[in-house]
């Protein structure tokens, strides 16, 4: 039997017991965690372990831990990250391998929640225009260092043990306004998407796992990414993503119809697993009615994502972070 085709949440810091009995029937393929499930590092604990039982397997558990606004683990329990722009103009020369760190870092802080996944890295390319809620969680404006950057974030959480997502495919820098709240449309040409935008996710096409953007590219599709088939082709096809597609979440406001109509609508573009975040019991059930079982294809993807999950490598973290604070310092190490 395949995995259900979505990602999901729950309401708090427990499962109640109208959850565990709906994720056992909806057999989600992993969970996302949100603040309002983080209390400490035994309630986090303790939480993972309700969502896998609820399911009987070692589903992937996700989390938004990308530093600045966007980071689900806090202080002072958990280590408090600048914004990710802020961080590598800080890290200047250093940066490739400060991120590194910083992911490495995080990494295993995530791993020993058993928190397994991470959406990050993010690749989205500034431009002129990027809206302020996405400007500070990018890595810059050139597609060569961003990828690089995303290249050691994701080698980094992949050696804590933690699978990265790709985000936001097949790129979002170009939205100048908030996709939580409305759609963005782009009308830059697909030849100069292709060379820009497009490249980073291209570099890193290896990656298990990826997650759309809710964005219309105009000179492709008047659909947004995640619902559009000729953007999810060419995801596959000219960026060379072979990993598995989750959507952003479908109860962000940029895409419009009912919770099921978008499940279906993503899944029959190409997307392999919908994602839906702080929606009613109601909401998830009917979502997880929706999407049903993965396809074949998707299936496959699945199982190699998980396949790439892997046992942390032997680190001295006090001695990484050591590092890094010389690099952040411009201190010699060593």
């Amino acid at each position: 039997m395949s995995f259900g085709a979505t990602i999901l949440d729950a309401d708090g810091l427990r499962l109640s017991k109208d959850e565990k009995a709906f994720f056992r029937e909806a057999d989600p393929f992993g969970y996302i965690l949100f603040a309002r499930n983080i209390d400490t590092p035994d309630q986090v604990y303790a939480l993972c372990s309700q969502m896998r039982e609820a399911v009987g397997r070692e589903a992937p558990i996700t989390i938004d831990q990308e530093g600045g606004r966007v980071q689900r683990l806090s202080g002072p329990t958990w280590t408090e990250w600048t914004p990710p722009l802020d961080f590598i103009q800080a890290a200047g020369d250093n940066a490739d391998r400060a991120m590194y760190l910083r992911y490495r870092h995080i990494a295993h802080e995530l791993k020993a929640l058993t928190i397994d996944s991470n959406c990050a890295p993010m690749v989205d390319l500034i431009v002129h225009g990027t809206h302020e809620f996405l400007r500070n969680r990018c890595y810059g404006t050139s597609p060569d260092d961003v990828a690089a950057l995303g290249r050691a974030a994701a080698d980094a959480m992949l050696d804590g043990g933690v699978l990265p997502v790709l985000k936001h495919i097949p790129g979002h820098g170009r939205a100048n306004i908030d996709s939580h709240f409305d759609l963005p449309r782009v009308i830059t040409e697909r030849e100069e998407l292709r060379q820009t935008d497009f490249a980073p996710f291209r570099a890193l096409n290896d990656l298990p796992m990826g997650m759309t953007a809710h964005v219309v590219y105009g000179d492709i599709d008047d659909a947004p990414a995640t619902l559009s088939p000729d953007v999810m082709a060419l995801v596959r096809e000219d960026i060379g993503f072979g990993g598995l597609i989750m959507t952003d979440d479908i109860g962000m406001k940029a895409l419009s119809g009912t919770i099921p109509q978008i499940a279906k609508g993503a899944l029959a573009a190409g997307c392999d697993v919908i994602l839906l975040c702080n929606a009613s019991l109601r909401d998830r059930t009917a979502c997880a009615n929706a999407a049903g079982h993965m396809s074949k294809a998707a299936q496959t993807r699945a199982e190699a994502a998980l396949e790439a999950r892997r046992s942390p490598d032997d680190v001295d973290i006090a001695e990484l972070n050591a590092e890094l604070e010389a690099l952040l310092s411009g201190r010699p190490y060593g």
